[in-house]
């Protein structure tokens, strides 16, 4: 077997001298660069170990002596320091064409700004390892601000999404919601925007069939069909393809359903239909209790520099990931910094009234006895009166930041100006990376 293969091998790298390869004259470069570095290497040294030496000079010195006059040493010195450049210059420029040539053939759109490419993907190879636990929009917008420093990210997205389009895939294929995960994908990707806008894309709902599904979301389903229902290999591949900086997990590979007990004693099941009751909710189940994280996430968290939670849906985003058995002992046992963002807006029947120090308390009670995070993260910024009242029209309403409150329980509060007013109040990626990078470095 072994000598099939070796030839096979020699094969492979005679092509590269095959005609139109592009590399030939390259390589052809690559040799004379060597070839003139250690002729200016033998100058500038002035080895005397091979016979080169004598002939060199012999013949250099014939030369200048035409021109009257004949070489010393600090002359042979001068030559061969510029050989010796002229050749790191070919050898160089040989590796960058020949380089080059290769990615024309195979990545036609990457070749033009290689070096920053390179470059960049090794410096946030050194940065801090992070995971963000969540979902949804705010999960998203802490990955767009974090990736600009770090590429060792690491999301935990919940998988209780019951309703749209990731709850409709849900039930017509059995597959993890996948709403979150693509925009936990979307949100890390290098890929080319148009790309991202692709996955993004939300067909209109008068379209048979396609209404109201996500082009993302139909793709990371079909990926899960074609790996054979791996979830695994499915988020796997898709982050190839979105080229992404870090990795994405659903916190569980389990089909969980999310149960919610309002105050009024009401079981309610489905993430939709917690969200749209009357009553406040109480606290959060999983169903199955024992639904059991990947062993990959728990590795990360192991390993982290810092864990965040949030921003997101505490009920609905942040608390279903800290059900899944685990996951809140590994929190508690590493030894990372681990801080909560609080939101900015309260959301209409999760959060109704809520101030900071609820949003805090109502984590703390779904973790009871352990502290999974020290830090809380605390936008004091109000909005705009215009845009506080665009959103009073949807019950939703600016969470007070009572610093002194989080204080007393224990906490540090992190206050600041974290929000950026567009057309929406969320938290800025880049504010909201700056204010989390100061409390890790």
């Amino acid at each position: 077997m072994a000598k099939p293969r070796s030839i096979k091998r020699l094969r492979s790298w005679v092509k590269w001298l095959y005609p139109g390869m592009g590399v030939k004259r390259w390589l052809g470069l690559l040799v004379f660069g060597l070839v003139l570095s250690i002729v200016g290497t033998v100058f500038f040294t002035n080895i005397k170990i091979i016979d080169l030496q004598q002939w060199l000079n012999t013949l250099s010195s014939s030369t200048f002596q035409r021109f009257g006059r004949s070489l010393n040493q600090v002359d042979l010195i001068y030559i061969g320091v510029v050989i010796l450049v002229l050749g790191l210059w070919a050898i160089l420029y040989a590796l960058v064409r020949c380089v080059r040539s290769v990615l024309e053939a195979v990545a036609p759109d990457v070749h033009e700004d290689l070096a920053d490419r390179i470059f960049t993907r090794r410096s946030l190879a050194q940065g801090q390892r992070i995971v963000v636990v969540g979902g949804g929009t705010g999960l998203s917008t802490m990955l767009r601000g974090l990736k600009e420093n770090t590429s060792n990210i690491v999301a935990v997205v919940t998988v209780t999404d019951n309703g749209g389009s990731s709850g409709r895939l849900t039930q017509q294929m059995g597959v993890l919601p996948p709403g979150d995960l693509r925009n936990c994908l979307v949100a890390l990707a290098d890929a080319e925007p148009t790309l991202s806008r692709l996955f993004q894309y939300r067909f209109e709902e008068k379209q048979e069939g396609l209404g109201g599904h996500s082009f993302g979301n139909l793709f990371i389903a079909a990926m899960t069909s074609i790996y054979n229902g791996n979830y695994e290999e499915a988020i796997a591949a898709t982050s190839k393809v979105l080229a992404i900086r870090g990795r994405v997990y659903p916190s569980t590979t389990q089909n969980v359903t999310l149960l919610g007990e309002m105050e009024d004693g009401t079981l309610v099941e489905g993430e939709t239909e917690i969200a749209s009751h009357p009553e406040a909710i109480r606290r959060m189940y999983l169903r199955p209790e024992n639904a059991r994280p990947l062993p990959e996430v728990l590795h990360a968290i192991r390993e982290a520099d810092a864990i965040i939670l949030g921003p997101g849906s505490v009920f609905t985003s942040i608390v279903p990931n800290l059900l899944v058995d685990g996951v809140v002992d590994a929190i508690v046992r590493s030894k990372a910094i681990k801080v909560y963002v609080c939101n900015v807006m309260t959301q209409p029947g999760e959060t109704d009234g809520f101030s900071a120090s609820d949003h805090v308390r109502a984590i703390a009670r779904h973790t009871p006895g352990k502290q999974i995070f020290t830090h809380v993260l605390v936008n004091t910024q109000k909005p705009s009166p215009d845009r506080l009242q665009q959103y009073e029209k949807y019950g939703q309403h600016f969470v007070e930041p009572d610093l002194d409150n989080i204080r007393s329980m224990g906490f540090t509060p992190v206050a600041g100006s974290f929000i950026s007013e567009t057309d929406v109040v969320r938290h800025d990626p880049t504010r909201l990376a700056e204010a989390m990078y100061k409390i890790i470095l």
